[in-house]
């Protein structure tokens, strides 16, 4: 069926409205219970107290065809102590190299160019810029990871940006040449605000690039764990380009990319720019409603096929017990807590987690309540298999860990389907 349930509601029973283009939700994707937020680690005294849940359930637009939660939680609650440090992944540290790099030829920035970046996280991008003299500035709402980008000397802003933060930086003289958001798109709740915001930032003939995870794959993958609270939306190129062009701005040239399990990378200028514009937008456009981004009925059917992960989830893990063999989680990332919680799966099947950021070790994982454990612990126990909850990081990981194979240990994956390898 195409129309599942009745629609999305907020808190005072009122039909929930799209953030994009303000149409009634009617159509469900996928509903994933009630969850805690993904990234809300806890301390040994949280265990003990009550642990907030709040719906998890995604929605398509049949009119801008966003995808997105039907609920809005506070970003201030989500983000302030964020736990999310870029540069513990070597992965992402090589993506952002190699993408300075070729922005840095392409658009000729030099030391007279401004880069400012939204949700500079903690400099691991601005960075490289900062190594080649090219002014830079963040713009970043998480205190904690924005006190150690100034450490690596970016100059950060510590705000959520809007239409109003964007105009408070125009009048002190900052337009960037190059405006940078990798990952933040599907992070903001008022979405028309935050747009907004970026045409205001952005310099009469700049560059506006923004990377998301691409809808498509997330539906022909089976990547249902990459929804969770911190993500708002869930982005395809059809709901991308109708949102920006709604502030004046225009998608010029767009490419796929391997992060994220399937991202998307827009480049985008003020409309009035004229940019010209590469086939690239036009050729995935076609290629996105041939694939049926146009019909309730494709979103629809990542319901059932969530259903099919969670039961050969746990026919994995229950059968590994029954058998003897043992299994450790490796990663505590956002998506593993949505598997994690989606599944029900408490430590007496998975007994404890490994994460190479110190942040995250010697806490629990919402929900689950999963110990977290440094490498050294799963190295030290030699579990039969690893269960690998980043999934995007496969190589990278199976690359850290290749001591697991030298006592048989395996790895496996749960997304799009359960994998031993």
């Amino acid at each position: 069926m195409a129309n599942l349930g009745l629609g999305a509601a907020n808190s005072d029973g009122v039909a929930a409205r799209c953030r994009s283009c303000e149409a009634r939700l009617r159509h469900s994707v996928v509903d994933l219970g009630l969850q805690p937020f993904a990234n809300a680690y806890l301390t040994a005294e949280q265990l003990e107290l009550p642990e907030s849940r709040y719906p998890l359930h995604a929605y398509v637009c049949d009119e801008c065809w966003l995808v997105q939660l039907g609920e809005s939680a506070n970003p201030e609650e989500l983000f302030s102590d964020y736990a999310y440090f870029s540069s513990y992944s070597e992965t992402w540290l090589q993506h952002a190299r190699a993408y300075a790099e070729q922005i840095v030829g392409r658009l000729s920035l030099g030391p007279k160019s401004l880069v400012v970046e939204v949700a500079s996280n903690d400099g691991y991008l601005l960075r490289n810029f900062v190594e080649w003299s090219i002014p830079v500035l963040g713009i970043e709402p998480a205190q904690n990871v924005a006190e150690h980008a100034v450490t690596l000397g970016v100059p950060t802003e510590v705000v959520f940006l809007g239409h109003k933060t964007a105009k408070s930086l125009r009048a002190r003289g900052i337009a960037a040449d190059l405006l940078v958001g990798n990952n933040v798109l599907a992070h903001v709740p008022d979405l028309n605000d935050f747009v907004a915001g970026l045409a205001t930032l952005l310099a009469p003939t700049g560059t506006l690039t923004m990377e998301f995870p691409h809808v498509l794959r997330l539906l022909l993958e089976r990547q249902f764990d990459t929804i969770y609270h911190e993500h708002f939306s869930y982005f395809s190129l059809i709901a991308a380009t109708a949102v920006f062009a709604r502030h004046g701005l225009e998608v010029h040239d767009v490419e796929e990319l391997p992060t994220h399990g399937g991202s998307l990378r827009v480049y985008v200028g003020q409309a009035e720019a004229q940019h010209p514009l590469r086939t690239s937008v036009s050729e995935l456009l076609e290629r996105e409603r041939g694939a049926g981004l146009e019909d309730v009925e494709t979103y629809a059917r990542l319901g059932d096929e969530a259903e099919a992960v969670r039961r050969d989830v746990l026919a994995f893990l229950q059968d590994a017990r029954s058998d003897g063999r043992r299994v450790v989680a490796y990663g505590a990332p956002a998506k593993g807590n949505t598997l994690l919680n989606f599944c029900q799966i408490s430590p007496d099947l998975l007994p404890y987690a490994v994460d190479i950021s110190p942040h995250k070790q010697g806490h629990f994982l919402p929900g689950s309540h999963l110990p977290i454990e440094p490498p050294a612990r799963l190295l030290a126990d030699r579990p039969d298999y690893v269960l690998i909850l980043p999934w995007n990081l496969k190589d990278e990981i199976v690359e850290q860990m290749s001591a697991v194979r030298g006592w048989g240990g395996q790895f496996v994956v749960p997304i799009p389907e359960v994998r031993i390898f």
